[in-house]
Parts: C-alpha cells; structure tokens; sequence
C-alpha cells in the first residue's frame, strides 16, 4: 500500500489528536518522522540535525525533559544539557542530570515542533534516524526559556523544507552471535578486562556479540535471571535507597540516569518509575533474557542487570552507582534476584 502523502496524514491526524504521535505513525504504516514533516508549516519546523549544532542551543534552554527510548523502555531526565565534548565516535552530554552518549551518524532528521496543548503550546526539538525512527527528544517546560525557540529556529532551520521524506530500510536488531568452541578464549580475555568499555571490542575480537558472549561465558562471568528480576531490582532500589545507573539506548543516543530512585509504579504489562526529575516506563513483558553480569576493572568489581528482548535488542542496563557509594549494599541487591538455571557452555 502507498504511503499516505502529506495532506492526508494531517487530515487523519485532526481525527485522532490525542493518540500518541508513535502509535498513530503504526497505525498508520510510517514512520514517526513522516507524521512529523507532513505538519511541516502547521507549527513543525525542520532543523539541522548536527548536534554540534544541536546541543548547544539545547542548553540555552536551560531546565528542560530528555526523552530516549527504544521499542520496549522510555528514559525520561530532567536537566540542563550542560557539559557537552563533541567527538568523532561519540559525543557526550555530562550534566549531573542529563547524561547523553550521542552517535551522530544516525542523527539524521531533526525537527522544532509546537503544538497545542491544554495548558498552552507544547514545544519540542525531536531527532530522528535515517529510518524515521525517534532517536532523541528534548522537551521544554513551564521552567525552559522558551523565549529562545523562536531563536533556536531562525539559527537552525533548513533553507528547504520538505514534508515527504526519502527514508532508508529499518535495520534489523542482530540476533545473538555466540560461538560455544570459543568460550574459553572468552574467559580469559575477560578475566583480563581493567575497564568495562573494554568489553564490546573484546566480544568483537572473540567473533560474537554481547547477548551470544553472555549466553556462552557461564558463571561466574555471567548468571540468568528470571524476567521478573527487573522489577525487583528496580523494587529494592526504591525500598533499600541503593542508588543505581540505568542505561536506556538506541543506535543513536543512550540516556542515563545516576542516583536513587523512589516511587515504582506497575501498569499493566508496564513498570515504571514516577519520580520528579526522573521517569522510566519498561514494558516488563517484552524482557526475554535477562542477565546479572560480572566485569572486572582496576577500581573494583562492576555488576549489572540487563534486559533484552525476543529478538535479541538490549532493552536496558542497570547498574549499581559507584560514585562516592560503597558498592556492598547492590552486590547484595544483585545475589538476592530469582535465578534461572546457570548459563554454561
């Protein structure tokens, strides 16, 4: 079926305003970046998507939402984008809230949206990639300096503005790479690590990727949990006050958030976590492997808990927080989650 053209997703749109611009987008059978440039002059306006550009004029908004997901959790940060370091693999936000690993390359499409909303206009810098998909938002509050949008869009707008899109194929997530007769090789290398940002080229050089070297290592490198350690996890951090790190990614960005997490809230399939400065929304249902993992580094002994889904994407990652934080109380957390059988190879 042809993709609807601009005029008649904004006329469908009028007749469903209130659906989640993600879900109507499915619905619909494009992108989320289509429903976005079909609105082109109707409050949206395409931008530059450089975030050597980007960001900077991001944190002249000064206290705004930061807003990563993937197709199974949303991470939502209040913050400043404050501290940005540009870089030719990855570029960085280090704000004490809003702390950002960005991958330019897939920051492709970017668009200042306003629209209507109860309380006055909604604004919005919302990113896309090559795909259409989301790769990161960012959005105003009562509290931005929304005086600058109007700024930030005569610096930033594209000369051209186009409401159809020429987009590429969707990637597809890979599936695990593991490789059983390798496995020896992979424990020692491991044994060996003295960071954890050693670890994915250390898999790569062993032929796999994280799930399929998390599926062969065997413990103690690796133990499987069940799905619901998740929750738990997320539970005992609350209840326990062990401040964690939780990891939230796509190709394009991965969100952060450091610190102690308080109100857990369970929605249906959802768990989410409803602090002021802090939102997570985790659909729990969608966790098909979940692992607590070891890694050696020179500082110490580093643990987390990752989620992934059926077809094999990283959903999230949690850690406990090493800043100034003694580590015992989430080691202990960690040892107390439902276990399945030990991973072996």
């Amino acid at each position: 079926m042809a993709k609807p053209g601009p005029d008649q997703i904004r006329a469908l749109r009028a007749e469903a305003p209130k659906t989640r611009a993600r879900d109507f987008a499915t619905q619909l059978g494009i992108s989320e970046a289509d429903l976005v440039a079909a609105h082109l002059g109707h409050g949206m306006t395409a931008i530059e998507a450089d975030p050597d550009r980007l960001i900077p004029w991001a944190g002249r908004l000064c206290d705004v939402m930061a807003l990563t997901r993937n197709e199974h959790c949303v991470h939502e940060r209040r913050g400043h984008y404050s501290d940005y370091r540009t870089g030719a693999f990855a570029a960085m936000v280090l704000d004490p809230e809003i702390d950002l690993r960005i991958f330019a390359k897939h920051w492709v499409h970017a668009f200042a949206v306003e629209e209507p909303g109860e309380d006055g206009p909604k604004r919005s810098l919302q990113v896309f990639d090559a795909a259409g998909d989301a790769v990161h938002k960012i959005w105003l509050k009562p509290e931005s300096r929304g005086e600058l949008f109007a700024d930030l869009i005569a610096n930033m707008r594209l000369p051209v503005q186009e409401p159809s899109l020429a987009l590429a194929p969707r990637a597809v997530v890979e599936p695990a790479r593991e490789l059983a007769a390798g496995a020896p090789a992979l424990r020692d290398a491991w044994d060996a690590m003295t960071d954890t940002h050693q670890f994915l080229g250390l898999v790569k050089e062993h032929k796999m990727n994280r799930l399929g070297a998390y599926r062969v290592a065997g413990a103690p490198y690796v133990r499987r949990l069940a799905p619901e350690a998740v929750t738990q996890v997320l539970q005992g951090a609350a209840e326990q006050k062990v401040p964690v790190m939780i990891f939230v990614g796509n190709p394009g960005c991965i969100q952060i958030h450091g610190g102690l997490i308080e109100r857990i809230v369970p929605m249906g399939p959802w768990i989410n976590v409803m602090d002021p400065r802090f939102n997570l929304h985790l659909r729990a249902d969608r966790l098909a492997e979940v692992y607590l993992v070891w890694k050696p580094t020179r500082t110490g002994d580093v643990y987390s808990v990752e989620g992934f889904a059926p077809d094999g994407e990283l959903i999230l990652q949690i850690f406990g927080y090493r800043k100034n934080t003694p580590p015992e109380p989430w080691v202990a957390l960690t040892a107390s989650l439902p276990r399945l059988e030990e991973v072996t190879a």
